[in-house]
């Protein structure tokens, strides 16, 4: 029985990586999560405050997709490595993922 082996382009999860990078600079830096989490009755120093934490939090898992990404690229081993660069990539998605996660649920829970 002959394996099937799905091959992509590495591009794919580059982009997805830079895409997922941009939504969160938009929501810490920009702005985009004050608008969306702060807006109401309620203070907005104190929202501010409670956001900035999750920011930082946040910030810890963007730190670690940001480097895989930058590992998968700039690594000679890991560009030769096709399993190797696949797996830098998929942890840095995730992180992304994981980061923009801990910014929603964390921006929800500040309200």
């Amino acid at each position: 029985m002959a394996r099937v082996q799905l091959r992509f382009s590495p591009i794919i999860p580059t982009i997805a990586s830079f895409l997922l990078a941009a939504l969160w600079g938009l929501s810490v830096f920009a702005g985009w999560g004050l608008a969306a989490f702060c807006s109401g009755d309620e203070a907005a120093a104190a929202c501010s405050r409670r956001l900035d934490l999750v920011s930082t939090v946040s910030g810890l898992f963007a730190a670690l997709a940001a480097c895989c990404t930058a590992a998968a690229w700039l690594l000679p081993w890991a560009r030769q490595d096709r399993r190797t660069f696949a797996g830098l990539m998929a942890a840095g998605v995730v992180a992304w993922i994981a980061a923009e996660g801990v910014l929603f649920v964390g921006g929800m829970m500040s309200r």
